[in-house]
């Protein structure tokens, strides 16, 4: 039995969000993980205790993946402190389109989620508008994927992937277009494509459209989800590490959002947060609750700084400054009965990559106890299981 097991250390939420800051020191092989991108990514991608994880690797953290007999787990000073299956190679990665193009250039397995930035280019990147947490052209320029993407080859690659490693839904993202729908209409043929092949549900990501009737044109192509994300909700840090966004303007988001929600309901649009930019906790938590009260998902994540990025030598935020943050907005979506599975599709379903819906569904929301779980010494969470 481990020590989450027991409930006399961390309960595997405080665990994740304690890895989502220190990183893991891997003393073995992790299977697949993702560098580069143009959301939070290297990472490594692994089930904690049945949870789906993703974990930055790092030489200097206190906890360590160890082999087992019986496959991995997690340490720290000695101790077990949860049992780890790893991921394995997708089989579609292995798999080639008619003209030689790889299917892992194509899309990505994010443990059961196909994903895909359609588009590998921003008219953000390479200039002062450049945010400083992407790194959408690092991928591309160290040839991991092609810089276009077609609706039939994401069509052909989704088949794969839902048949030989069950996917189970799809995320399609774009990098900011300076065309009126800002890229929005691209993103929503492939995702329409991906759709009435595969089948699986899908989200579409894009910027703001300048006018609200693309998001109509987006809902009658039938994907099933939106992701409009704002990144941070302080101006300030926009203004800093994301000039493009802060000229859009938050009221901009808002907007935008309440017209998607009118169109796709409650819970299947949503928007990354993200934490440890330097911004204003109390806002953050204010405006995730004024997201949160038309229908929106705030997505709260921590930084994690993508090697090559401006921000690379920004440290990610600490649990300590994080779960007050997750405990509160877990809060407000449990009072408009928001989830991850009113998400349908995209990362707010996922949730690997943030430790908000663990806390939401561990529904304490006293402050935390001194070893990290509820009060009393109990876990935060009780313990699921992997998806089959």
């Amino acid at each position: 039995m481990t020590a989450v097991d027991e409930g006399t250390t961390l309960g595997v939420a405080g665990l994740i969000m304690e890895l989502q800051s220190v990183g893991l020191r891997l003393e073995t092989t992790l299977e697949t993980s993702r560098q580069g991108g143009a959301g939070p990514s290297d990472s490594g991608m692994l089930w904690i205790e049945g949870v789906p994880v993703t974990v930055p690797p790092s030489p200097t953290s206190p906890y360590s993946l160890r082999a087992e007999d019986d496959g991995q787990a997690i340490y720290r000073d000695g101790a077990k402190v949860a049992s780890v299956a790893g991921t394995a190679r997708p089989r579609f990665y292995d798999l080639t389109t008619a003209d030689g193009v790889p299917y892992h250039q194509i899309a990505l397995l994010h443990l059961d989620s196909l994903a895909s930035t359609v588009v590998q280019a921003c008219n953000y990147w390479g200039n002062s508008d450049q945010c400083g947490f992407c790194g959408i052209g690092l991928s591309l320029a160290a040839g991991r994927t092609i810089a276009k993407k077609t609706p039939e080859m994401l069509a052909e690659v989704a088949v794969a992937a839902k048949e030989l490693d069950g996917a189970v839904d799809a995320t399609l993202t774009t990098g900011s277009s300076v065309a009126p729908d800002r890229g929005a209409l691209y993103v929503a043929r492939c995702g329409q494509a991906v759709k009435e092949a595969a089948g699986l549900p899908v989200e579409v990501q894009f910027e703001p459209p300048r006018d609200l009737s693309t998001i109509d044109q987006v809902h009658e192509m039938g994907v099933d989800a939106l992701g409009i994300h704002v990144e941070s909700f302080d101006p300030a840090v926009l203004a800093r590490v994301a000039p493009g966004k802060f000229r859009t303007g938050i009221e901009t988001y808002f907007r935008t959002w309440e017209h998607a929600v009118g169109l796709f309901g409650e819970g299947r649009v949503s928007t990354y947060v993200i934490l440890g930019m330097g911004e204003d906790p109390e806002l953050t938590v204010e405006m995730c609750r004024r997201a949160v009260d038309i229908g929106v998902y705030p997505f709260v994540v921590p930084l994690r700084p993508v090697a090559g990025s401006l921000m690379q030598d920004v440290p990610a935020p600490s649990r300590e400054y994080t779960e007050p943050i997750y405990r509160k907005v877990a809060g407000f979506l449990a009072e408009r009965g928001l989830g991850a599975d009113t998400a349908v599709a995209g990362c707010a379903r996922c949730q690997a990559c943030s430790s908000l819906n663990l806390v939401q569904n561990a529904g304490s929301p006293a402050p935390c106890g001194p070893t990290g779980g509820a009060p009393g010494g109990a876990p935060l969470l009780q313990i699921g299981r992997r998806p089959e």
